[in-house]
């Protein structure tokens, strides 16, 4: 059994995405900044409704998946398959977006704290070309897995807690996506296995938490190194973190904005796909 230990820090850059949602953006800041085969992650956090309401207007993706984490705050999703659903407080909405798929996320409050996570999943070569798809997971859906020291909700995968084994809301991946929400009480603390063939990062967005004698860097994508466990202790306010783990694709990725493919042809095949209106077809 070998700790992780950290290995790169990259702080979430402030910067405004959709029509003008204030964002901070860690991994995705640019597009060699990347972690595969994670994309993309912004966090989303306000209580001033002039940084959020205008939301995510109706836009196209291709090649990979999203995966929007509400911790408080209410938005609409809707999409051309006519999938609409409510993301409220502890939800999750799992977006496959495949050969192509346009939606949209507005917010459905006009005061109030907005916070939350959107995560961008790239898919395989193989698997850019599916039929694109949505699902809706609801707050109770999630596992919430107590522990001597605090709590976890595992959106994504299996985890093994005091010697018992849990699964996430969200079924398999081929990149075997890790999900979950660390809670942890102060000066609480948890050793978790994490799978030695992933890349894996800890995002600490609330308190303030160690990995090993190294202090981790709040709104930042806390990048580790090798190893198959993870130890992670709280200081005396208490942590709220993500992990986020995947297993590497190892492909090309070549990036235009919301589309997400191998190789420059495709992205051109797939503005002409846009444009001639088959990218959903």
């Amino acid at each position: 059994m070998t700790l992780r230990s950290l290995k790169q820090i990259i702080p979430a850059l402030e910067t405004s995405d959709g029509a003008g949602v204030r964002i901070k953006r860690s991994i995705g800041q640019r597009q060699s900044v990347r972690l595969d085969p994670f994309l993309m992650l912004d966090e989303f956090g306000s209580a001033e409704a002039a940084d959020y309401i205008a939301g995510f207007p109706s836009h196209p993706h291709r090649g990979f998946e999203t995966v929007t984490y509400m911790i408080e705050g209410h938005m609409l999703h809707e999409d051309h398959l006519g999938n609409r659903g409510d993301l409220r407080n502890g939800g999750v909405q799992w977006m496959t977006a495949g050969r192509g798929i346009i939606h949209s996320e507005m917010p459905q409050q006009e005061e109030g704290v907005m916070r939350g996570f959107q995560l961008w999943l790239n898919l395989p070569a193989a698997e850019k070309m599916t039929e694109a798809g949505y699902r809706d997971i609801q707050p109770e859906e999630i596992p919430e897995i107590a522990f001597d020291g605090g709590m976890i909700k595992l959106i994504a995968g299996t985890m093994e807690v005091d010697g018992r084994s849990h699964r996430g809301a969200v079924p398999d991946r081929s990149t075997q996506p890790v999900y979950a929400d660390i809670h942890l009480v102060p000066g609480g603390s948890i050793r978790l296995p994490v799978p030695e063939t992933h890349n894996s990062m800890l995002y600490l967005y609330e308190g303030d938490a160690s990995l090993g004698d190294a202090r981790l860097q709040s709104s930042a994508a806390n990048i580790l190194g090798d190893g198959d466990q993870i130890s992670v202790q709280a200081g005396n306010s208490g942590a709220r973190l993500l992990l986020i783990a995947g297993k590497p694709i190892g492909e090309p990725v070549v990036q235009y904005g919301p589309f997400v493919m191998n190789t420059r042809e495709e992205i051109e095949q797939t503005l002409q796909d846009y444009r001639d209106g088959r990218l959903t077809a």
